[in-house]
């Protein structure tokens, strides 16, 4: 029997949280408990709060997933973060493509492409972006 799905409701938080952000998140995973199982929930916090909120909601109706990733495993790309750093960090999905990433980075549907395979590769799901 084919799993059912559900809708995902996720939070970009984009360039914005704290360490601080972390009591905003208990409030988050708290409001969230009645909607498990009728929704897919999901925080994208900075990838300097991921492992922390990863660990911050296990147990709960609510997971974690990055901004954004790169395409490559590993390698010389200052700044960047490989798919599976991601994964190791606690996250469950990336968002790739975003509108902001392709008009401040000139990304392309192939570098999109290119990283909604990374996110594959690393067990996460890729949010692709489209628009």
């Amino acid at each position: 029997m084919a799993e059912k799905l559900r809708p995902l409701v996720a939070g970009n938080w984009k360039m914005n949280g704290l360490a601080a952000s972390a009591a905003e998140l208990g409030k988050i995973v708290a409001g969230a408990a009645p909607l498990a199982g009728k929704a897919d929930l999901m925080i994208c916090p900075p990838a300097t709060l991921i492992a922390a909120f990863a660990t911050a909601v296990r147990g709960s109706a609510v997971t974690i997933g990055g901004q954004d990733c790169h395409a490559k495993v590993s390698g010389a790309h200052t700044g960047d973060l490989a798919a599976e750093m991601l994964a190791d960090a606690g996250a469950k999905a990336v968002i790739v493509g975003h509108s902001e990433r392709r008009s401040d980075h000139a990304e392309t549907d192939a570098q999109v492409r290119d990283k909604a395979l990374a996110a594959h590769r690393a067990g996460l799901t890729a949010i692709v972006c489209v628009g």
